[in-house]
């Protein structure tokens, strides 16, 4: 444990602080206005201390720290070391549930607009979210007779570009027909501004500009052109209608409400743009800190929008003005840092009376409500994950239960595409952020031994200090190892544990698949799991799930050889040439049944070395149709 003595010269200055267990990873990140009054906190009494400050203190060998030049750097410093390595001890956010976006793909050549969840992407404008799908997909289709910018599929728009015709969206007037060039980039441009300025909330100009249109139609007797204004208007009318009306003036603000308990919080964040409830986000803070009151306000804006902001890619997303139930716990701090992302002054204030205080009151009923449904769900599925690690240490005689299970697999086709999987496991749930894929490279033929040892060496290799930030997630060791197999690959794992010196630091289990058998080291015959049990369930869940994602990359990598490795080593095709002739006449099987006059008639590729590809298919052809029928093994 640290002594006050062992943290040495801490500057009085702006920081952030990092404690770290034995093993070098980060387990709790802080930020502070002075680095040597904070860390000096941290030794006192533990009875002065936290529960869960004490402990975290007990696991922590180290403490580092790193300076800045003021507080609101020392907060960004804090939100990017928290997010790039997780630590065990501080608030997490956990998304409550995955809302539905509309989102504009504004990096494309014909910005597309769609429906999508999960986490964002750069060169992507977002809207919402919004509570329910069916709200938005009624939206989008209410807006598609005013806007109708393209919803189609990058796929589906190159093959109507080659066929030189739209698709149905275009003949029912949702679809302006960019694929085929009825509508210009300039025109097209203008028609998706006018429509994510509506998402935005700016409905005004655009009911100001159809109606206008409508009556000059109808005063010059174009009166088809008239009626379809009409419905255009109509359309928009009836997308704004579905927009809560909630402010007197037309202000943008968001509105956070927050309801906890001594574990977790539940954060509601309702978006207001031009008077209106536009959309909706909502998440779970864990407390895994001794936080509450100010503290979980403080958290709930900082890693919402720094989530927001480095996700997005923009500042757009933070409006002028922020209500929350409590002030956090530096009012001026924030306030100075929600400035610097949007780029001009954020007011972040408690709203005291009126219709704000009452909207604040109507998101905070909405937290209360998630609260109580995620603590109804999550109480069962935490329950039956401790029984089943607790039931797991028991039977493998682990001297602590397996919180990080790693699993390994592997998957070729007769000694070809040798691949390895890595799934990982935490707290009895799996963490696909850290799943990793191996290409095996040092083994010629078919040894599924020597195979697994390869890919055991390259994960294994990086357990201590890390040799790049890259490898410090994989610095620490899993609390459990599992190959997938019997006998041979126990003796592998403990064969390489030997060699790196793991064995005493890490423990290894091996599971076959005939008689779902356990066998551990120093057991003659293989551990008897009750079928039916949660342990041997667990066992089973991350041994399928690395059997599945190694079949996964090995039929990608396969199909990846099928798909363009007929046109390897054609005199004059490289890489630009291969994608470009591959996307021009629609894949691998265009490719394949195109004649000669099609690839002589494509005036970028050269004469002769159509001539060569088209000899090379004729050739080549039967020589990849084996690998077409072949099934997995492995």
């Amino acid at each position: 444990m640290l002594t006050r003595e062992s943290l040495g010269d801490v500057p009085d200055s702006p920081g952030s602080y990092q404690f770290c267990d034995r093993d070098g990873r980060m387990i709790y990140v802080g930020k502070a206005r002075s680095l040597r009054q904070r860390l000096s906190s941290y030794f006192q009494d533990p009875s002065h201390l936290a529960a869960r400050t004490v402990q975290m203190l007990s696991v922590a060998e180290s403490v580092e720290w790193i300076q800045v030049r003021n507080d609101v750097e020392a907060l960004m410093l804090e939100w990017n070391l928290i997010k790039t390595y997780k630590p065990r001890f501080n608030v997490r956010l956990m998304d409550d549930k995955s809302y539905p976006f509309l989102a504009v793909t504004l990096a494309h050549e014909w910005p597309r607009a769609s429906i999508v969840r999960g986490a964002k992407r750069k060169g992507v404008r977002y809207f919402g979210p919004y509570a329910h799908v069916n709200a938005i997909r009624s939206t989008l289709d209410l807006l598609l007779k005013s806007f109708p910018v393209r919803t189609c599929s990058d796929a589906k728009l190159l093959r109507h570009q080659r066929l030189g015709s739209p698709c149905l969206l275009y003949h029912i007037k949702r679809c302006c027909g960019p694929c085929v060039g009825r509508v210009g980039h300039e025109e097209y441009g203008a028609m998706l501004a006018q429509l994510m300025s509506f998402l935005d909330g700016d409905s005004a100009p655009v009911v100001k500009r159809l109606t206008a249109e409508m009556t000059a139609a109808s005063s010059e007797l174009r009166f088809e052109d008239a009626a379809r204004a009409r419905d255009r208007l109509e359309s928009v009318l009836a997308a704004v209608e579905g927009q809560e009306m909630v402010a007197s003036v037309e202000e943008d603000f968001d509105v956070i409400g927050v309801a906890e308990d001594e574990l977790e919080a539940s954060v509601q964040v309702f978006f207001v743009r031009s008077g209106r409830v536009v959309g909706r986000d909502g998440f779970i803070l864990d407390k895994v800190e001794e936080i509450s009151g100010r503290g979980v306000v403080s958290r709930a804006l900082e890693q919402f929008y720094a989530r927001d902001t480095v996700m997005a890619g923009q500042g757009g997303g933070v409006p002028k003005t922020i209500l929350v139930p409590e002030e956090p716990e530096d009012p001026e701090l924030f306030a100075e840092w929600l400035s610097g992302i949007r780029g001009s002054r954020v007011v972040v204030r408690m709203p005291r009376r009126g219709s704000k205080r009452r909207l604040l009151e109507t998101v905070s009923r909405n937290a209360s409500e998630a609260l109580r449904s995620h603590r109804l769900k999550r109480a069962s599925d935490h329950n039956a994950r401790a029984r089943a690690l607790n039931a797991l240490q028991d039977a493998l005689g682990l001297t602590e239960a397996p919180l990080r299970i790693e699993c390994y697999d592997m998957s070729h086709l007769q000694g070809t595409d040798y691949v390895g999987s890595m799934v990982v496991m935490e707290d009895a749930l799996v963490k696909r952020s850290e799943y990793r894929r191996f290409k095996v490279s040092t083994v010629a033929g078919n040894d599924d031994y020597a195979a697994m040892a390869e890919v055991l060496r390259r994960r294994l290799s990086k357990v201590g200090e890390p040799r790049s930030d890259k490898e410090r997630r994989f610095a620490y060791p899993p609390q459990l190892l599992l190959l997938d197999g019997g006998r041979g690959q126990l003796s592998v794992g403990m064969r390489v544990l030997r060699d790196l010196g793991l064995s005493e630091r890490i423990p290894v289990a091996a599971l076959a698949k005939s008689f779902e058998e356990v066998f551990v080291p120093g057991r003659a015959g293989p551990v008897r799991i009750p079928r039916g049990s949660e342990a041997l369930y667990l066992l089973q869940q991350v041994r399928d799930e690395a059997h599945r994602f190694a079949i996964e990359y090995h039929r990608k990598l396969r199909s990846h050889r099928v798909k363009r490795g007929f046109l390897d080593g054609v005199s004059g095709l490289g890489e630009a040439r291969r994608r470009r002739l591959l996307a021009e006449l629609g894949g691998a099987a265009a490719v394949r049944s195109a004649s000669l006059d099609r690839l002589l008639g494509l005036g970028w590729l050269p004469e002769r070395v159509a001539r060569s590809v088209y000899d090379r298919l004729h050739q080549g052809a039967q020589d990849a149709e084996p690998l077409e029928r072949a099934e997995d093994i492995g």
